[in-house]
Order: C-alpha cells, then sequence, then structure tokens
C-alpha cells in the first residue's frame, strides 16, 4: 500500500497551461461535450446545439463552449465539417465508444455496439476505468497485432458503490477499501472523518466520490457497516450489496402491501369464470412458499380433456403507479440465494395473498386448452379466472403417483403426465433443445452452516409442469402476435427470446467435437438443433460428457427480454413470452397487463417505452443470477472449508491463460490450479483446444480430464476455492 501512499502525497506538477483553473474548467466541459456528442457519435453539432446539450446557455457559458471545442478539435477528439459544425473524430484517432468489462488479470475488453470482436485493452492503459463503466477508447495496431485500445475517458460510471474491506494504514488516519470483486481494478482512498463508524477488518459498502486526474485511487466513503468478513450473514448481505439487490423493502412499500383487500368479494368473481369446481392442484418443490401456478383437469363429455393452466393474478392487486409496482419493477426480480429469497414483492402478496395455497379461493389469470387424448389443442380460452386448489404436491409426492404409488389424485396427475411427455416428444422433435444439468443444492443446519450437498434432478413430475407452463407461455404469446388467420398483428408484446447460435462457435464446437469421433451437421437450424442433441445424448456417462455439454452451452446465445419476437432458439418457438410467474418476474406482470388491455379491446402501447422495461428486466436478471451464483460459490467453499488438504477426483471445467478450473463431481464445488503453481514444467495456453501443455515434456492438462487434487486453500471472501494436482 506504501506506493499507492506515496503517489497520493506526491505534489502536482506544474503545469504548463497560463490559468490552471481556466483549463481545469475547459476539461472539464470537454468531457462533457464528448459525453453529449457520443450519444450520437454519427451527428453534426454547432456549438449552440452543444451548449443547450450540456446546460451552457448563457453568454459566458457559451464563449466556454466554443474555446473548449476549440481545444478538442486541437487535440484531435472532434473535426470540424463546416465552419461552426462539428462531429467525434471517428477516423483520425480511431475512437470508439463501449463497455468495459475487466478479467481477473486486471486487463480489459471493451465491446462496442455492432463490432463483432471486443477490444483488447491492457492494464496500463485502462486509465480511471471501472467494471462496465461506458467509455471512450482510442484504437491501434500494436506491432503488428491484433487491435488493441487505450481508455481516453470515463463517459459514464457503471456505479459508485462497492463492497470491500476497510484496511487502516498503521500511524495514519487514513485507510483504504479494498474491494471484493477483482474486476475492481483499484483500493478507494478514505480519508479522516469518512468511515462511517467502521473499524479495521470490517466488510462495508463504499461510495467512491470522486477521482482527481493524476491520482492513483479514488476517494470515497463509508455508508454502511456489513459485519465481520466470513461471518455467514455479512458475506450474503455482502452479495446483495455488490450487486445492488436490496433485501429489504421500504417501510411505506411494507404499508401498502398491507393494506391490499384480499377478500375474495362477489362482485368481482362475477367478471371471473368460476372454476372453483373443477378439480384443482399446486406441484412446487418441497421448500416452496410462494405457489403461482396451478393445473386443473377434468373430462369433457366429448372424451377431451380440458386442461386448465392457472396463473395468481397479481395484476389485479399491484397496480400500476403505485410504490408497490414501481418497487417491483426496480427488483424486476426475485432473487434466489442458497439459505433465502429476496422476493419481487413483500411476502403478505407473494407467500400470502397471491400465493395458490390449498384449500383458498383465489383471483388468478388462466389458460384453459381443450386437448384430445394426443394433446392435440382444439379449443383455447385466456382471461381471468377464480380457482379452489384441492392439493398442495410437491414434486416428490407427484413423481410417487406417476411411477406407481397408490394416492389421492393419481388419475388425474398421470393423465397431465401422458399428455405432457406426448408435448415435450413433439416439442423435440420440433427442434427444442433438450440441456438437463443439475442444480446444486445445500442441507443447511439451523445456523445456515452446509452440513451436506444434493443435486436437483428433473424428474418426469419436474418435466409434467414445465410442458404445461411452456404451452401456456407459448400460446399466449402466439394470441398476442397473430391474428386469427394467422398472419402477424401490429400489438406490441414483450417476449422472451433467444437468439440462434454464434456461427464460429458452432463450427469450433463441430471441429472439436471430431476429435472424439463425433459429427455435426450444420447446414440449417433444424439440423442444428438435432446435431445438438443427438451430441447431448451420445455423450451422456462418456468422460468428455462434462466437456462437451460445457461447450455446447457456451455456443448459444443469452435468453433476454424484447419487444421483437425473434423466436426461441432453444426451445424451438417463433412466439414465446414469460407469463406463468408474476410473482417472482416483472415481465410475466407486464405481459397479463397487455393480455387483458388486447382482451379489452385495446390499442398497442407505446414499443420504445416497454423496450426500455425490457432490458431494464433483462439486467436484472443477469444481477440475479450472478448473486445466486455467488451464493453458491460462497456455500461451496464454506462446505469444502472442512476438507482442507483432503483429496479428490475432479473433471477440468474450464481452462485460461493463467491457470485451470477443476470440478468435484460429487458436491459441484471448483477450484483454481494455477499455471505459476505446477512446477513439473513450463505451461502454455491452448485456446483452440482448451487446454494447456508443458513445454518440455508435452504434459497436457485438458477441458473435461479427470484429475487427482488435493484442497489447498478455501478463501471466503473472495469464494474461491485453491486446489493442487496430485500425482
Amino acid at each position: 500500500m506504501s506506493d499507492r501512499l506515496t503517489n497520493r502525497n506526491k505534489m502536482p506538477k506544474k503545469r504548463k497551461y497560463i490559468s490552471q483553473k481556466n483549463d481545469s474548467k475547459l476539461q472539464e466541459i470537454g468531457r462533457l461535450i464528448l459525453r453529449y456528442m457520443n450519444q450520437n457519435s454519427t451527428r453534426v453539432y454547432n456549438y449552440k446545439q452543444i451548449g443547450d446539450g450540456i446546460g451552457y446557455k448563457n453568454p459566458r457559458q457559451r464563449e466556454l463552449v466554443v474555446q473548449s471545442l476549440h481545444k478538442l478539435q486541437a487535440a484531435e477528439r472532434i473535426k470540424e465539417t463546416e465552419k461552426g459544425k462539428y462531429i467525434i473524430n471517428l477516423d483520425i484517432k480511431g475512437t470508439l465508444t463501449g463497455t468495459i468489462d475487466f478479467n481477473q488479470s486486471g486487463n480489459a475488453y471493451v465491446s462496442v455496439e455492432g463490432m463483432e470482436n471486443d477490444i483488447f485493452i491492457h492494464s496500463k492503459n485502462v486509465k480511471d476505468a471501472l467494471q462496465g463503466d461506458k467509455v471512450l477508447i482510442v484504437t491501434y495496431t500494436y506491432k503488428g497485432k491484433k487491435t488493441e485500445g487505450s481508455v481516453l475517458e470515463v463517459l459514464e460510471r457503471n456505479r459508485t458503490e462497492f463492497v470491500g474491506t476497510l484496511q487502516l494504514v498503521p500511524h495514519k488516519d487514513f485507510g483504504f477499501v479494498v474491494c471484493d470483486k477483482k474486476s475492481i481494478n483499484t483500493d478507494i482512498f478514505i480519508p479522516k472523518g469518512k468511515f462511517g463508524g467502521a473499524q479495521g477488518g470490517d466488510k462495508v459498502i463504499v461510495k467512491m466520490t470522486e477521482w482527481r486526474p493524476g491520482d492513483k485511487n479514488p476517494e470515497g466513503e463509508i455508508i454502511q457497516v456489513l459485519g465481520a468478513p466470513g461471518e455467514h450473514e455479512t458475506e450474503i448481505h455482502s452479495i446483495l450489496a455488490e450487486y445492488g439487490l436490496p433485501y429489504e423493502f421500504p417501510e411505506e412499500v411494507e404499508r401498502d402491501a398491507d393494506k391490499i383487500d384480499r377478500s375474495i368479494n362477489d362482485e368481482e368473481v362475477a367478471k371471473r369464470w368460476d372454476m372453483r369446481g373443477i378439480t384443482t392442484f399446486t406441484i412446487d418443490p418441497k421448500d416452496a412458499k410462494d405457489f403461482d401456478d396451478a393445473l386443473s383437469v377434468r373430462k369433457l363429455d366429448n372424451g377431451n380433456w380440458e386442461v386448465g393452466v392457472h396463473i395468481a393474478d397479481v395484476s389485479h392487486y399491484v397496480v400500476p403507479g403505485t410504490m408497490l409496482d414501481d418497487e417491483a419493477y426496480q427488483r424486476a426480480t426475485s432473487v434466489y440465494l442458497v439459505d433465502r429469497v429476496v422476493p419481487m414483492l413483500p411476502e403478505v402478496l407473494s407467500n400470502d395473498v397471491c400465493s395458490l395455497r390449498p384449500h383458498e379461493d383465489k383471483f388468478t389469470f388462466s389458460a384453459v386448452f381443450e386437448l384430445d387424448d394426443n394433446a392435440k389443442i382444439h379449443k383455447q380460452w385466456f382471461g381471468r379466472t377464480v380457482i379452489h386448489s384441492d392439493r398442495r404436491f410437491t414434486y416428490e409426492e407427484a413423481q410417487e403417483r406417476i411411477e406407481g404409488k397408490d394416492g389421492d389424485f393419481k388419475e388425474e396427475i398421470l393423465i397431465l403426465d401422458r399428455l405432457a411427455k406426448i408435448m415435450r416428444q413433439k416439442r423435440i422433435k420440433d427442434g427444442a433443445i433438450t440441456f438437463d444439468r443439475s442444480e446444486v443444492r445445500f442441507n443447511l443446519d439451523e445456523n445456515n452452516e452446509p452440513i451436506g450437498v444434493y443435486f436437483k434432478i428433473s424428474k418426469d413430475s419436474n418435466h409434467l409442469i414445465e410442458e404445461f407452463m411452456l404451452l401456456a407461455n407459448k400460446k399466449v404469446s402466439e394470441f398476442v402476435s397473430l391474428n386469427k388467420r394467422g398472419e402477424i398483428s401490429q400489438n406490441t408484446f414483450i417476449y422472451r427470446v433467444h437468439d440462434d447460435p454464434d456461427p464460429a462457435k458452432l463450427e469450433s464446437l463441430r471441429e472439436f467435437v471430431s476429435t472424439f469421433g463425433y459429427k455435426m451437421d450444420l447446414a440449417n437450424t433444424k439440423k442444428v438443433a438435432e446435431s445438438l442433441n443427438k451430441l447431448l445424448q451420445d455423450v451422456k456417462g462418456k468422460g468428455e460428457e462434462n466437456m462437451i455439454e460445457t461447450l455446447a452451452m457456451r455456443s448459444m446465445s443469452k435468453a433476454v427480454y424484447s419487444t421483437e419476437p425473434i423466436g426461441h432458439y432453444g426451445l424451438g418457438f417463433d412466439y414465446y413470452s414469460h407469463f406463468t410467474s408474476p410473482i417472482r418476474r416483472y415481465p410475466d406482470l407486464i405481459a397479463h397487463r397487455l393480455l387483458q388491455h388486447y382482451l379489452d379491446g385495446g390499442k398497442s402501447p407505446n414499443k420504445a417505452e416497454l423496450e426500455d422495461k425490457a432490458k431494464h428486466c433483462s439486467s436484472m436478471e443477469r444481477l440475479a443470477a450472478d448473486a445466486e451464483r455467488d451464493s453458491i460459490k460462497y456455500m461451496q467453499v464454506k462446505f469444502m472449508e472442512k476438507h482442507l488438504g483432503e483429496t479428490f477426483t475432479g473433471v477440468i471445467s474450464g481452462v485460461a491463460e493463467f491457470g485451470f478450473w477443476v470440478e468435484i463431481p460429487e458436491n459441484g464445488a471448483e477450484g483454481l490450479i494455477k499455471l505459476r503453481d505446477l512446477m513439473d514444467d513450463s505451461y502454455t495456453y491452448d485456446a483452440k483446444t482448451h487446454a494447456v501443455y508443458g513445454n518440455r515434456h508435452g504434459k497436457r492438462y485438458q477441458l473435461g480430464d479427470q484429475v487427482r487434487i488435493q484442497v489447498v486453500k478455501a478463501n471466503l471472501t473472495q469464494k474461491q476455492l485453491d486446489f493442487k494436482i496430485v500425482d
């Protein structure tokens, strides 16, 4: 830390400009100008438009804008297209705007919209950029190699609050917060009086207040003390804080939720299809508290089956424009950590009012289908209903009925299971891809200590629910998007979309699996899906199963929310929306509102506003998924603390230029083996074969290989395990 102190205490060098104050002012205005012009980097602006755009409107301010424009032009940051008109200079200096993403080594990549490849930024050229910032970079070719870049300026901070540990400087009245995430590539200087009651060694939330030009470290203040590092509550709250996810509701939101009328009144029932007399039940995980979907089934006089997919009618209770709705939108999703759920809605709604609990009348939004014995749809209906759940099943209880054990509602479950299997078989035949990876779960004691690990594996009862939820999601989406003649309507809707895989990644996968004797046909979308399904089936139980399944998943695009119905590649659907989980996903709540709006004859709403909401929901979903992964990593490290020094057989699950990761199959724990710790040889990374190889002896460690490892370190704060190879 001494070099940081030295840097901060150095006297600033004397500037060459006559007025340092005026020059600093012009630099600040220049930053505002570049930030404004980069919002549309192909547009030409005059000085008045620029002045208005940055809020410099009076004559004295506009004079400063003109001076700053001259400085930017002299520095070739902008160019004058004609007298008094300026544009961002994209030619001479190769400037680009994008989002920066750091890796563990301190180097970074900048993704630029519209560009296929990211721009590499060496750690010495990242300037004062932090993870996720919007930056202006200049690009160049270094020694004839690939294009690289340097950060010229941070245009927009991704965030200003971080989680870290306060380290005090001995015999000084200041300290530094060392951030938990390695992607935050600097420590934050905390001056006297800005400790917020924190003691040295505390885990804290720090707010970055400024980063002066020339300073090595930004300055900040501690705004919250989380507790001692390594303690369970401290680490879980740290994960939520790291991703900006709240773990409490504002009091006024809780009060609003408590005031909700939860009565099932006759006036509202009269507006709905009353389905309370039809056999209805829920099937959920054994530890579930919010039941947002139920199934009903009955045989019709014509011999067909009427199956109702009933979803909690959250839109009846959560109204646009209320604090309750605003809070739900900001959260956008419930977050499922290893020991708790951070819900999108207050508990009175998620676990009580909206939850389809057994033996209670509930308001629902339903998709009702008439199916024959071959699962062919003859009729469909969408609208608001009222139901009464007769039974709450766990997946295990429903599975027992499917596997032959007698019990209540066995016949109904077997009917739904048979129909679901027909639908699943048809869906796969039509191009759906069947990734069926198990999920790690923990058995926790009363103190949230992990005492065991198990894997959640999908069985027929899981597939039963999945197929009917997929059916409802698909048919709601088609109903809104297509008219009665099957033509595309003009109705704006929120879709769950999954783009086609990257052709280059598929080709790399094809080449790689061919070395194991597997073939892939990439001729068209359907052939790719068939090939992937066959590949995933063929590798089952083989030594290369984990490796090939991992690479196949990496070749896929990420599913997001959008107003553009580009289809869902993984499911093989042209139209698909999320409709079935409005208690825990805001896009489903949007879909409910829009469906009712169209059922009432409403016109299409503003597409741009809905697209902004879709992007927000996608962003929050990614944050929640990252937080969930971090909580699993934390619990795995906590579990493996008890196994320090023990040896296991693992599988290489990832390879990078600095080392490789090994996963222990029986508990899912993953640890890093650094190349610098391999003392038998000097190793080189081969990206094409996902391997490292010894330069002298030729020994290889490749993705999917089995290796014997020893657990040497468990770092709870970094949520990281370190392994070493055991011969």
